[in-house]
């Protein structure tokens, strides 16, 4: 079950390089901090830059240093069905528990192209498959009737993570699907009004920064500590806002920075925060108490 609080971690840079020993502290933290799983080379990972050896590498990374005390769920997914086969195996091969595959973007398949790529993603492969919908990046949305029909048809298509979508979406793919589906949040502010409908949990882009904090707040809502679960929410809701006044990963990498855990290095064409933005996230870390 891939349930609970899973970070969409980021993936560190030194001098055009990928930070390794970075990337193993982030993971430790992660763990001691009491998260359920990590989601490695997705969105917040900067996954459209890395070469398809990087991206092999930081999931065998991550998976090593985890040696299975969390849960590791690979992004794997591609606007190539055969690109995102060849990531999805070898994530296999190397260990990963379940991968994470984005809808196409760029291309904009119809909804019969979407079923027949992930289809043909879960042929080639005996990892759960959860689908990812973030319409605001890929500009479609992976449409309920198409989940109901893959999940019918391909047993290891697990669940998904819902970016951009609704309440009423969330409901509706609860109905149309078996209770064994795994739905997730896939922004932090709207991850208790989805649990409130179905969800269990959430992949999570501020659990980089106060990884406990989010998955207390997760674990009190499905625990039914509803009370413990809102007050955290409030007192994260800043961070969750501010965390996207530029675009993702940009934020939280400087977050990251500004808490010392890494270098605020990107790649193009993402580039450092306007100074204005800075400073406001730099008072929002204050304000939640991140450290």
């Amino acid at each position: 079950m891939f349930t609970g609080t899973y970070t969409a971690l980021i993936t560190p840079f030194r001098n055009g390089k990928l930070d390794e020993k970075a990337l193993r502290k982030l993971v430790e933290r992660q763990i001691d901090a009491g998260i359920d799983g990590l989601v490695p080379v997705g969105t917040t990972g900067e996954c459209a830059t890395l070469s398809v050896e990087e991206h092999i590498r930081i999931v065998s990374l991550v998976v090593k240093t985890a040696k299975g005390r969390c849960k590791v769920m690979a992004g794997t997914g591609a606007n190539c069905t055969e690109e995102a086969i060849e990531l999805t195996r070898a994530a296999e091969r190397a260990g990963a528990d379940a991968s994470l595959q984005v809808a196409p973007y760029y291309n904009k398949p119809t909804q019969e192209g979407l079923y027949r790529h992930f289809k043909a993603i879960a042929s080639k492969t005996k990892l759960p498959l959860v689908l990812y919908s973030i319409p605001g990046r890929c500009g479609i949305e992976i449409g309920v009737e198409t989940i109901c029909r893959l999940k019918a048809g391909c047993r290891n298509i697990a669940g998904i993570k819902e970016a951009g979508g609704t309440p009423d979406r969330v409901s509706l793919l609860r109905a149309s699907l078996p209770s064994s589906f795994i739905i997730l949040s896939g922004d932090d502010s709207l991850t208790l009004p989805f649990m409130s409908v179905g969800a269990q949990g959430v992949i999570s882009v501020a659990s980089n920064v106060m990884p406990r904090e989010t998955a207390d707040m997760v674990r009190a809502f499905r625990e039914g500590r509803l009370d413990d679960a809102l007050a955290l929410h409030a007192r994260l809701f800043p961070l969750f806002k501010n965390l996207f006044l530029e675009t993702n990963p940009i934020p939280v990498k400087a977050a990251m920075a500004m808490l010392k855990l890494v270098r605020e290095e990107y790649r193009l064409p993402l580039c450092e925060m306007n100074p204005a933005n800075r400073a406001k996230l730099l008072q929002t870390l204050k304000q939640v108490g991140a450290r």
